[in-house]
């Protein structure tokens, strides 16, 4: 049976016993539950209603497009060098440092130039940088049928603590 397919399955023996506003509130609670010897294994935190978020950090030109590319050239290009200067029988220190350098140098170049040309294939079409992220709306702590009570109570004692996030339960 796959990960996914066990999950799925897991997932229908399982209800929630407190919703959040934040992963960070969900994960207190769990820490919370973790804290009380609570079997978190039978515990998971669930995001619903899900929204893809782009978020743009800046303009895109042909100049960051090259640094872009050289960044992202250089890393392989040293990684590379160095292997290769590993099979040096007389010096092998020396000339896996030496070919990390060049792989270095050589890696960025070649990133910029490929930086470059893409962003000319792409013809003013997506002019900007921007990160991806998916976003839930809430967060639900749910656990399994069999210890879902004992959790409820735990995480209603937590609440009833004047210095603790409050939240929704189930039960």
């Amino acid at each position: 049976m796959s990960d996914t397919a066990r999950m799925t399955a897991k997932a229908a023996d399982r209800v929630p016993v407190g919703s959040y506003p934040t992963y960070g509130e969900a994960e207190s609670a769990v820490d919370y539950l973790s804290d009380r010897k609570f079997p978190v294994q039978r515990v998971a935190i669930v995001g619903h209603d899900v929204k893809m978020v782009e978020q743009v950090i800046g303009r895109l030109n042909y100049g960051r497009a090259a640094l872009n590319g050289a960044a992202s050239g250089a890393l392989p290009g040293a990684l590379i060098g160095w292997l290769f200067g590993l099979f040096s029988w007389i010096r092998p220190l020396l000339a896996s440092l030496q070919l990390a350098a060049f792989g270095l140098i050589f890696g960025a170049i070649v990133g910029a130039i490929m930086g470059v040309v893409l962003y000319a294939l792409q013809r003013g079409r997506r002019d900007f940088t921007a990160v991806r992220a998916l976003v839930p709306s809430s967060y639900d702590v749910v656990a399994d049928i069999e210890v879902a009570e004992d959790a409820i109570r735990l995480l209603r004692d937590r609440a009833a603590t004047p210095t603790t996030p409050t939240a929704r339960y189930a039960g």
